[in-house]
């Protein structure tokens, strides 16, 4: 989670709130309700692009392996915060994949 101080929250949050009513907007227009997946994915690259080359005037090696640094971690607290217990909730309510149960077993069991 990037924990930023109170101050920054404050600067960014209306230009995101901004972006996302607009990405939200054009994906309305579409057909596809994935099109928004797109239109983020645009977004977030542009964004990036846009603190690199603000911020550094180049791009190096070092730069990229933090800029895609964040978008995994971006990724992996996505998926820890949101995906995971809605997918344990899912499992509850329909049940597990059979290996997978199986697999659970036998670490729970030492094996």
């Amino acid at each position: 989670m990037p924990y930023i101080q109170p101050e920054h929250r404050l600067a960014l949050d209306p230009a995101i709130a901004e972006l996302a009513d607009r990405i939200v907007a054009i994906a309305k227009k579409s057909a596809d309700e994935t099109a928004f997946a797109g239109l983020l994915n645009y977004a977030c690259t542009s964004l990036a692009m846009r603190v690199v080359e603000g911020r550094f005037g180049r791009i190096r090696y070092g730069t990229i392996a933090t800029v895609t640094g964040v978008f995994k971690n971006v990724a992996d607290e996505l998926y820890r915060r949101v995906a995971a217990p809605y997918e344990d909730r899912q499992i509850a309510k329909n049940g597990d994949v059979p290996l997978y149960e199986e697999y659970a077993r036998r670490i729970g069991e030492g094996s």
